[in-house]
């Protein structure tokens, strides 16, 4: 991916360097089953953020600032750590994408925060571990992201390269916009009246949107500033593929249960990121009303 020497964006939030401690922010000596519940949600395919209400709040407490050289205050993105250069330019990608869009549309695009965290981050949505992933939390409109994900996206999942990293970023201010359009206060509205299973789907849909909106900022990124290189779609699909519902169950515990799906299978992720790529539309990405993903 080029993406060197382009735009930063300054909608970083970096608390690296910030710890909570374990028993204030876990529930004191319920932390560990709390923890244990996330991590078995997630294995298990049930959306982690269904879990954080379960979770306590609490304050963070400023320690070390994060090993990434130079000087910089706590909650100020580290200018000169070469991942916090990447994602905020990735996110700046994305900014500039979905202001057009939403400009085309006569909207104004409401910029999110990108928060970088370690171990555990204390969101609007509630405490979160790293164990669940990145995650966009619509009450504060801010995508919180551990980057060590990325190490275990390589290393675990086998979906190495920096384009599979954009897809991930690219993916949770795909749910951001979700927001900004109505459709995350549409969809727990409707949740709400539905089974499990019915529930499910619905959240295979939102998440399958979030992934074709994902292919349209890489559409229209790549037209305007041919971010593109050789291997790069594949490695997003690679990654799209690494974390669908039906591997992570099969590699979990060696079957898989469709009704239990919450992000959707490899090949839904795939073909999904791959009609927004394709299109560059949002009307494209219409998971809704479709009857087959």
């Amino acid at each position: 991916m080029r993406w060197r020497g382009e735009r930063r964006s300054a909608n970083v939030e970096d608390r690296r360097g910030m710890r909570i401690p374990r028993g204030m922010a876990l529930g004191g000596g319920g932390g560990c089953g709390l923890l244990l519940l996330l991590v078995f949600g997630l294995l298990l395919g049930v959306d982690p953020l269904q879990l954080l209400p379960l979770l306590t709040t609490t304050d963070q407490v400023p320690s070390s600032p994060y090993a990434g050289g130079g000087s910089f205050e706590p909650g100020q993105a580290d200018p000169e750590d070469e991942r916090t250069l990447f994602v905020s330019t990735v996110l700046a990608s994305t900014e500039d994408t979905w202001s057009e869009l939403f400009s085309r549309a006569g909207a104004d695009y409401d910029e999110p925060t990108l928060v970088l965290f370690s171990d555990v981050v204390d969101s609007a949505c509630g405490m979160a571990e790293s164990a669940v992933g990145p995650f966009y939390c619509p009450t504060d409109h801010k995508v919180y992201i551990d980057l060590a994900f990325y190490d275990e996206l390589r290393s675990r999942f086998g979906a190495p390269g920096d384009f599979a990293q954009a897809y991930v970023i690219a993916h949770e201010i795909g749910h951001h916009v979700q927001n900004l359009l109505g459709v995350s206060r549409e969809v727990q509205a409707l949740e709400r009246r539905l089974s499990e299973a019915e529930a499910n789907l619905l959240a295979v849909r939102v998440e399958l949107q979030a992934d074709c909106y994902s292919g349209v900022w890489a559409h229209h990124a790549e037209r305007m500033r041919q971010v593109l290189e050789a291997g790069d779609v594949e490695e997003a699909l690679g990654a799209a593929s690494a974390i669908g519902d039906d591997r992570i169950q099969r590699e979990s515990r060696g079957y898989v249960v469709p009704d239990s799906f919450t992000h959707g299978s490899s090949a839904q992720r795939q073909r999904w990121f791959l009609t927004g790529l394709e299109s560059g539309s949002l009307e494209a990405c219409d998971t809704f009303s479709r009857a087959e993903l």
